[in-house]
């Protein structure tokens, strides 16, 4: 059986919604694809982030990473140069190959605290 799905969005949880949107629209480039309410919904082009702003004290989401594929190394090393000197970014390394998955990137954080990279599987 084939289930019928267009796209998926994953929700978490956000301390600040300006503080959030202003980091994934301003620094990363993403696209609103809709606001509603608490809560932003941005386009990775392949699927979709969103962040909802819960005003009773839960915690953010641990253990996450939001991994943002590249077409190729040089786009992650183009990504790496245009967040190492962010303060907001966090940015914790330059770009290199893992030696226990198939992948070269870099890790950052958000202003929530989630990790993001962006990678190219090899």
């Amino acid at each position: 059986m084939s289930l019928a799905m267009e796209s998926s969005v994953t929700f978490l949880p956000c301390r600040d919604l300006e503080q959030t949107r202003g980091f994934y629209q301003d620094i990363l480039g993403m696209k609103i694809f809709q606001q509603s309410g608490g809560s932003l919904i941005f386009d990775t082009n392949y699927g979709y982030l969103g962040f909802v702003q819960y005003d009773d004290g839960r915690p953010m989401a641990s253990g996450v990473c939001l991994s943002l594929n590249c077409p190729d190394r040089a786009a992650v090393d183009r990504a790496y140069q245009a967040l190492k000197d962010q303060p907001a970014c966090r940015v914790q390394g330059p770009p290199q190959h893992h030696a226990k998955f198939p992948v070269y990137s870099f890790f950052f954080q958000d202003p929530n605290g989630y990790t993001l990279e962006f990678q190219k599987l090899d």
